[in-house]
Parts: structure tokens; C-alpha cells; sequence
């Protein structure tokens, strides 16, 4: 399981306490690339940059750091940070570790190596990298409302849940949350984009808003991979009404719930109760 908007803002916050004004004194790689080279690790203008600022966008991390540059980081399907003493010895798949000073250490663990990681240059303090520049807006901003959503979806003929995952609309909202708002606000994932009316919209908008914020409340959803900076888990997974429910009976009507692909991601829905 990907790592969705909730588990990296859960990882972002408790990044942000951990590592905001803490130099990076050191950098180790151990693996030429993941999903992209890591030669900009080895970037002699890294070590001794002072941590400034963690935000997320979309399901990126971006690590601002002094003199305007930044680490920019992605999990991929199974990328997991962890602070563990520098003398600790390292894993197998540890293939980044960033000395802290005073005997502690960032590593960045990835099996799969799906994850993204690279160290940049920003246009000006705050900015946003170049590489995210095709993102559509936060689905928690003010911009992610009804109006924009009609606006967006008038042309398109895709369906709603992909729709709903098209981080060119909305950025983040990957397949648990997208099946789950679909599902509690009873839309079809099947319906197209274009037919969703401003009042069906509005309700779906709200909703999807509604379980990112719940899901942080409870530090996200783990089925697998995903762990927290401290190594715990996410318990949104104990709220899940239909994602990972297949042939089990909808909560609403009792009947079997079902699951198609659309996107090459599994979707599963109450065909009964969802129109």
C-alpha cells in the first residue's frame, strides 16, 4: 500500500518537530538510485545545511533547508524514515543515512525502491520545487470546493473515482480515500465526472475532507508497509467501510460489497446502495 495524503502528513508533522533546526552534518548513500538516481545526495552544498521548515504537498515531503534548498521526498509503496542512534547498525534496505550530530541519525528505508528522494535547489524561500509544479490543488484548501469541481469535471469522461485520484485535479487523494468518501456519500465510482452535480459535489467534497482530517487525527491507515516516524501505525484502518471489505456485507444494506478495476487500482463498492 502507497503511503496516501494522511500517512505523509502524519510523517511530515512529527518531521517537522524532530528535525526544524537540526544540521544535517553528513550523508551516506548506499544504492545508486531508487525510482530516480541519487547522485544529488552526494551534492558537497548538503552537508552542514540547517533544517528550516517540513511541509507536505500532495503525497510529497519537501525538507527546506537553509540558502534556499531543499530535500524532496516521496515514499513510493514501502519508503519509511526512522530515527535511530548513528552508531546503530544498518540495515539492509537503510540505503540513505543522515548524520544529525550527537550520536543521532535520519535513514530512509525503502524495499521496494519505488521512493523518490533528492536534494534541490528552491526559486526563493517557501517555494514549491519545479518537479511539482503539475499538482492540482490541496483537497483540505479552500480551493477544492463544489465550484471547481464542476468546473474541472464538465469535459472529462472518466470515471468518478478516477477522476477523484487524478493529481492533476486534486493532489493526494489516493484509492482508500477516494473509495471511502465515494462510498459514504453513496456515488458510484462508475458514474462519469461530467454527470456529478454541484449538490452531489458539494457532498462529496465535504466528505473527502472529512476522512483526510480523521484519518490524521489517528495517524493515518496501515495495512503493510507504512510507519510512522517512531514506528508505530495508522488506526484509520478500523474505520474502513468498504477499501479492503470485498465480499464482505455492506453496513448499509447488507448485501455483498464488490470490487472492479478501474486505473489499474481496485475499487470496491456496494452496487446495491451506491448511484
Amino acid at each position: 500500500m502507497m503511503p496516501e495524503l494522511p500517512e505523509v502528513e502524519t510523517i511530515g508533522r512529527a518531521l517537522k518537530e524532530y528535525l526544524t533546526g537540526r544540521q544535517i552534518v553528513g550523508v551516506e548513500v548506499f544504492t545508486p538510485r531508487l525510482r530516480e538516481p541519487l547522485d544529488s545526495l552526494k551534492d558537497p552544498r548538503l552537508p552542514g545545511r540547517k533544517v528550516l521548515d517540513v511541509r507536505r504537498r500532495g503525497r510529497y515531503l519537501i525538507v527546506e533547508l537553509t540558502d534556499n534548498f531543499a530535500l524532496l521526498m516521496h515514499f513510493g509503496m514501502s519508503g519509511v524514515l526512522k530515527t535511530v542512534p548513528l552508531a546503530q547498525e544498518r540495515s539492509k534496505h537503510e540505503h540513505v543515512i543522515f548524520d544529525l550530530g550527537s550520536g543521532d541519525s535520519l535513514r530512509f528505508e525503502c524495499p521496494r525502491r519505488f521512493s523518490l528522494l533528492k536534494f534541490l535547489k528552491l526559486s526563493e524561500a517557501g517555494a514549491e520545487p519545479e518537479e511539482l509544479s503539475a499538482l492540482g490543488v490541496e483537497p483540505l484548501s479552500d480551493e477544492f470546493n463544489a465550484g471547481y469541481f464542476c468546473q474541472c469535471a464538465q469535459k472529462r469522461k472518466l470515471s468518478l473515482k478516477e477522476f477523484l485520484m487524478d493529481n492533476s485535479f486534486v493532489t493526494g487523494v489516493g484509492n482508500i480515500y477516494a473509495t471511502e468518501a465515494l462510498f459514504n456519500t453513496g456515488l458510484s465510482p462508475l458514474r462519469k465526472a461530467c454527470d456529478v452535480t454541484l449538490m452531489e459535489a458539494e457532498k462529496l467534497i465535504a466528505e473527502v475532507k472529512n476522512i483526510l482530517q480523521r484519518s490524521i487525527e489517528v495517524g493515518g491507515t496501515t495495512f503493510s508497509d507504512y510507519r510512522q516516524l517512531d514506528g508505530s501505525t495508522g488506526k484509520y484502518v478500523l474505520e474502513l467501510n468498504a477499501y479492503g471489505r470485498s465480499g464482505e456485507l455492506c453496513r448499509r444494506c447488507d448485501l455483498p460489497l464488490e470490487s472492479i478495476k478501474q486505473g489499474g487500482r481496485t475499487t470496491v463498492f456496494c452496487p446495491h446502495c451506491q448511484h
